[in-house]
Order: structure tokens, then sequence, then C-alpha cells
């Protein structure tokens, strides 16, 4: 087992194992305890009581944090021509169709996020093998398969997130950077679980929310009270 540095150490014995925080102080100990040489990003990991090998226990959605990522969301728009000014005000990056086709078959995949429009959708589906991996398939249940393509930009840009429950029941998601304040970093994280509250599906018996770790890039986990989460 590698040996933890002087400031891992430091960073551990800030954090009382087996106790599980609020929000607020797992927010605010995120903060103290992120010592990276850079804004480090913060993440919630939440495990679900569910199955995802069932169809009615998948629990996949989107959430728009009220504080946003911290992050430059680079975002490509394959749109019709009379859709890319629409899309280009709304802050798209990249705007066109055929040519940024050609170039993801050739292996560019440098984008965020992909939005664009039903009536394209057939010319994608043969590139499903370059973008599915990716995680880059627009989809209309996450909003990036819309004939409104600036206010999907819009809400991209603001801080609009997809989360999907992972074969071991967990869902990862960014809630914001280390550099935020500890009552942001909150406000996001609580927009998230009460998100996931409400996607609950009825296939799941008993207990919905098993547990909910907070961490940022290279800090030790910090144990968020599944009770308590709502709590300001």
């Amino acid at each position: 087992m590698a040996k933890l540095t002087k400031k891992q150490k430091e960073a551990q014995s800030k954090i009382e194992s087996n106790k599980a925080y609020s929000v607020a102080d797992a927010s605010a100990l995120i903060k103290d305890v992120a010592n990276e040489n850079f804004d480090a990003s913060v993440d919630l990991a939440v495990r679900l009581n569910v199955d995802p090998r069932k169809a009615n226990q998948m629990v996949r959605g989107v959430v728009t944090l009220p504080h946003g990522t911290g992050k430059d969301v680079k975002v490509l728009a394959l749109v019709t021509p009379d859709k890319e000014e629409e899309a280009k005000e709304a802050g798209a990056d990249y705007v066109g169709l055929d040519e940024y086709l050609d170039k993801i078959k050739g292996g560019w995949t440098d984008v965020d996020v992909i939005i664009t429009m039903p009536s394209v959708m057939g010319k994608l589906g043969p590139l499903g093998r370059v973008l599915g991996p990716r995680g880059l398939m627009p989809n209309p249940k996450t909003g990036t398969v819309t004939m409104d393509v600036a206010k999907a930009v819009s809400d991209v840009k603001a801080g609009k997130i997809d989360f999907k429950v992972d074969k071991t029941g967990i869902v990862h998601a960014g809630i914001g950077k280390a550099s935020f304040d500890a009552e942001k970093l909150a406000g996001n994280a609580r927009e998230l679980l009460t998100t996931l509250v409400k996607l609950k599906p009825q296939a799941s018996k008993g207990v919905y929310i098993k547990s909910i770790y907070m961490s940022s890039t290279m800090s030790p986990s910090v144990q968020v009270d599944t009770k308590r989460f709502t709590e300001q």
C-alpha cells in the first residue's frame, strides 16, 4: 500500500472517520482539505439501491446546477443552415453539420456536449461507435436532441449536466470546483440530490439512497448524511 504524503495525512486528519456530515459541513470541509495546485473538480458519488441491469430500475436524468459547473463546456451544434445563427448567438463553440460529421468520422471529438435536431439524428447513427463510448451521442431524454437549439445550448453553458447510474449502482457527477464558495457547492449538491430523489424507480424498495460521498480530484472523500442533505 502506498504511503500517504504529508499533505494527504493532514487532509485525512481533518475528516472524522465514520462521521456523516451535512451537505453544508461537507462542502466546507472539502474546501479545507482540497490542497491541489490547481482548481480541482468537486464530485458526488451517490450509491443507490437499484439494479441497473433491469430497465425499470435504470436512473438517468438531467439537472441544471444553480451555480454552474465551473467548467468551460465546449458545445458542438450539429444543425441545418437555418439554425446556425441561433446556435452561435446562444454560445455554441462549433456550429455546422457535414464538415463536423466528417471530422468526427476522422476521430475528432474535442467537445464536451453535442446538440442536434431530430432531423439530423439519422446522420449521427453511423457515428455511434465513436460518440457512444465518449458519452457524446445526443439523446432526446437529456435535451440534446431538440428543435429549440438556442435553449439547449444556453442550458448546457449555464450548468446543465446529465447523469446516469453505472453498473455498480452509483451515480458520479461533478458539482463544481474547489474555488467555489462552500455555499455554492452545497447548493449544487442539494439540487442534484433532490433531483435523484424525484427519479426513484417504483421498483426500488427500501432505502433508496444508500450512501453519499463528496470529494475533490485528489482529496479524501467525505461522507454525507443521507437523511440530512436537504438542510440549509
